[in-house]
């Protein structure tokens, strides 16, 4: 009798879970089971954050391609690993000698260690690109020089060659999101493209201006003007270090101004030139000759010992993390990532940066069993990972709280702020679910930290890959699950 009342009981304490599982899984089955997903590939996993037990979950095991919610895995290593305070630096440097009369006899240099802020017109912490450049100006006027009778040198070298993700799309390079990460980088190497719209449909929009200033761009113009209120359909096809692109796609019909962006070809020579136009501007001579240390290396131009006289710092990490996770923004993930392999393994590559990220959650206690990295952003297709690596990783940076202070802001709030700013207002998630979103194409993810009605923190993740029709009624059936984990 008495062991009947004890199995009883622990039914009946243990009724409001399954509950709760049974909501869950109610969710997920109507996901897994929409008419979008016949032909998708789709991996979940929802974990008590305190035991780590799978609370729910479906093919939770099965790696897929999860766009961007593979930012919680470099932000949060970078957290942890170069610290909340870590600041990125630009140095400002020269060689040769300065004379009597304030000439310099050498080059002046722009030697960028990485900063994806500098000049930034988006990150309110960063100073913009006109203050950056009065401060330079500032500063070699201090140093006194007059005078720059040799070069003004763009050195990225510092993070290597490699800037972009070594198997991004083509079709991505051009544009501001597929922006790659160097040693030096200036205005998150992006330019403002504006359009002037033309009113027929089917005619072409004329190219109006391009800010900043980016020397040697050459567009080829082969927008069409789409159905009013269409949206943004235009790409920018180029790549690094190549000035001829070509716009290809749609803007809406219109008689108004319409701003697209693209990425800087050699953000290391826009920063040397836009420095020299700015020197001259405020009165220093210069030889009219912006170069970049890769055109120096490539003449077989000796290296020469350099004197540092000003340092320009960024916002501090965890600031640049919140806008990279509340903006999704990928360059300052593939900055990240490149600094970490240069101040951990002595090498700013993404492979070195790669190994550093591996290493970190390992120790951590993730299984890398399944676990794919490609980049730091999540915009190569060929990034691999379970729904439970991303959980787990969201459950280990719970666990520790050191980093989770520095991280958890970072995470757009469902019904306020982000991605999530417009989805589930009004429900039991608002203000208690925060979740990194991801999105390529026929790509959909959401990897997060959620508080449910008891109090009781859940760490989940969602990928669908492949589904057919638009995002639309996916996201809605993916909200339905991350309600069901607040209730």
């Amino acid at each position: 009798m008495i062991r009947i009342v004890l199995i009883i009981t622990c039914f009946i304490s243990s009724l409001p879970m399954l509950l709760a599982q049974s909501q869950i899984k109610e969710a997920i089955t109507a996901l897994t089971k929409d008419k979008a997903m016949k032909h998708a590939s789709v991996s979940i996993s929802v974990l008590d954050v305190e035991t780590g037990e799978l609370v729910a979950g479906y093919e939770s095991k099965k790696s897929l391609v999860p766009a961007s919610s593979m930012k919680v895995v470099t932000t949060g290593a970078a957290l942890a690993l170069l610290g909340d305070d870590y600041k990125f630096k630009t140095l400002l440097q020269y060689d040769g000698t300065i004379d009597a009369a304030g000439t310099l006899k050498g080059n002046l240099y722009i030697m960028g260690q990485g900063d994806p802020t500098l000049g930034s017109s988006e990150c309110a912490a960063a100073d913009p690109l006109n203050v950056v450049l009065q401060k330079f100006y500032e500063a070699i006027q201090k140093a006194g020089i007059k005078k720059v009778a040799g070069r003004i040198v763009g050195d990225a070298s510092w993070l290597g060659t490699q800037g972009g993700g070594r198997t991004w799309a083509y079709e991505d390079l051009g544009n501001y999101y597929g922006a790659g990460a160097l040693g030096l980088n200036i205005h998150e190497n992006m330019y403002f493209l504006t359009l002037r719209q033309n009113p027929k449909l089917g005619g072409q929009p004329k190219v109006k201006n391009v800010a900043p200033q980016i020397p040697n761009l050459l567009l080829m113009n082969e927008l069409t003007s789409g159905e009013k209120g269409s949206g943004d359909n235009a790409y920018i096809f180029g790549a690094p270090n190549n000035y001829a692109c070509y716009i290809r796609g749609t803007i809406p019909l219109g008689s108004k101004d319409f701003t697209i962006k693209g990425s800087i070809p050699d953000p290391a020579f826009t920063a040397a030139h836009l420095l020299m136009k700015h020197l001259e501007k405020m009165g220093i001579e210069t030889s009219k000759y912006a170069t970049t240390q890769m055109e120096l290396d490539l003449e077989g131009s000796a290296k020469t010992k350099r004197t540092t006289f000003y340092t320009h710092q960024s916002p501090d990490l965890k600031t640049i993390v919140e806008r990279t996770n509340m903006k999704s923004v990928n360059l300052y993930c593939e900055a990240m990532l490149r600094v970490l392999g240069k101040e951990k393994k002595g090498a700013g590559t993404p492979e070195a940066g790669l190994k550093v990220v591996n290493d970190f959650w390992k120790k951590k206690g993730l299984s890398l069993d399944g676990f794919y990295l490609e980049d730091g952003s999540g915009l190569s297709p060929y990034n691999a990972v379970a729904a439970y690596h991303l959980a787990t990783v969201m459950r280990l940076i719970k666990k520790d709280k050191q980093l989770f202070s520095s991280f958890y802001d970072s995470l757009p709030v469902a019904g306020k702020s982000g991605s999530l700013r417009n989805r589930l207002k009004g429900t039991s998630a608002q203000g208690n679910l925060r979740a990194k979103s991801g999105g390529l194409n026929r790509v959909r993810s959401y990897t997060g930290l959620a508080k449910n009605k008891k109090g009781e923190w859940l760490s989940f993740s969602m990928i669908v890959n492949n589904y057919s029709g638009s995002s639309g009624p996916v996201l809605k059936r993916m909200e339905r699950v991350m309600k069901a984990i607040c209730d």
